[in-house]
This record gives structure tokens, sequence and C-alpha cells, in this order.
């Protein structure tokens, strides 16, 4: 039996080659990667080391690196933008990813109104929310991080149950006092 495609990068443990593995099914399949999506799974991956969060990293970081693969590049459609994360939880299941993984990656943001949401798509809701936050736009500079983690609360998840948000924020604060 041959080896689907989300059997061979969950397989894969080195996050690096996980990237590599990306870039080439960004090519063949044309799906969403780019600088963001790394700076966001490197995010990820340094939360849950920091914090010592227990979850599956691998799984983690593989939905990372894939949950944005359908997200589109003009922000124009709200109903692209809406839809963007069940498309590509539609995708990742015709690579063979379980229903799970999957959900994972639609959870991403709250417009699947899925509930109850899995863990680790709590991790993923805040890398992507923060890390976009951090980055330039064509419309706006990217926000400091005490800036983005304000907004992240106090806006973007306001009246929002994200079970890792205050871990998140202490993750934030400590990583800021290493590089200031």
């Amino acid at each position: 039996m041959e080896e689907t495609f989300a059997e061979y990068i969950l397989k894969e443990q080195d996050w690096v080659r996980k990237m590599e593995i990306m870039f080439y099914l960004e090519k063949k399949a044309r799906i969403f990667f780019d600088k963001t999506v790394v700076l966001k799974t490197e995010l990820a991956k340094l939360f849950m080391e920091t914090m010592k969060i227990d979850v599956d990293s691998n799984l983690v970081i593989t939905a990372c690196l894939l949950c944005n693969c359908k997200k589109p590049t003009d922000f124009s459609d709200l109903n692209k933008v809406k839809l963007y994360a069940k498309e590509g939880a539609e995708y990742l299941s015709t690579l063979g990813f379980s229903k799970r993984f999957c959900k994972i990656c639609e959870e991403v943001n709250r417009y699947s109104e899925s509930s109850p949401r899995e863990k680790e798509s709590d991790i993923l809701e805040l890398v992507d929310q923060f890390g976009g936050m951090l980055l330039d736009r064509p419309e706006r500079i990217g926000f400091k991080p005490d800036e983005a983690l304000v907004l992240l609360e106090h806006r973007n998840l306001k009246g929002k149950e994200n079970r890792y948000l205050e871990k998140f924020k202490e993750f934030v604060n400590q990583m800021q006092e290493v590089y200031v």
C-alpha cells in the first residue's frame, strides 16, 4: 500500500525538513506557503517548548504549516476569507489527513463555529493571529508585540475562550525580556 502525503509529512519529525516538503507542495499544488507560515510555525514551536504545553508538538507544527493552505491572497472577498480554513480542511482530507487533524486546521479561525474546539486549534489561533499582527501588511505596519497582545486579547478574542491565552501572554512577555 502506498504511503499518503499525510503519513509522509507527519512521519517527518524535523520541522525544517517539513518546511522543505511544504516548499515543494506549494509548487506542485499551488497552496499558500510563505514567510508568514514559517514565522507562525516558529512561534508555535517556541511557545510549546518554552511553556511546556502538553500537546503533540509534531501534530501542531504540521497543522501550523498546513492550516492556511487555501488562504486567499486577496482579502477583498469576505466570503473567501471566511471559507478558506474549511476549504483547506477539505483539501487536507484528500491528502489522507484524519478528521481530527482537518478539524484542528479548520479551527485556526472561528468562522466554522466548531465546538468543542481542539486544544491544538487554540495554539494555531494564537500564533496565527499574533504572528499576523507582527508583520507589515500593505495597509499598515506591523504592531509591536505588546500592542499585538492587547489587540489579540481585547479585540480578536474578546468574549471567546482560548485555553492557552494566559500562557501565551506569559510566553510573549518572557520573550520580550530575553530580546530587549
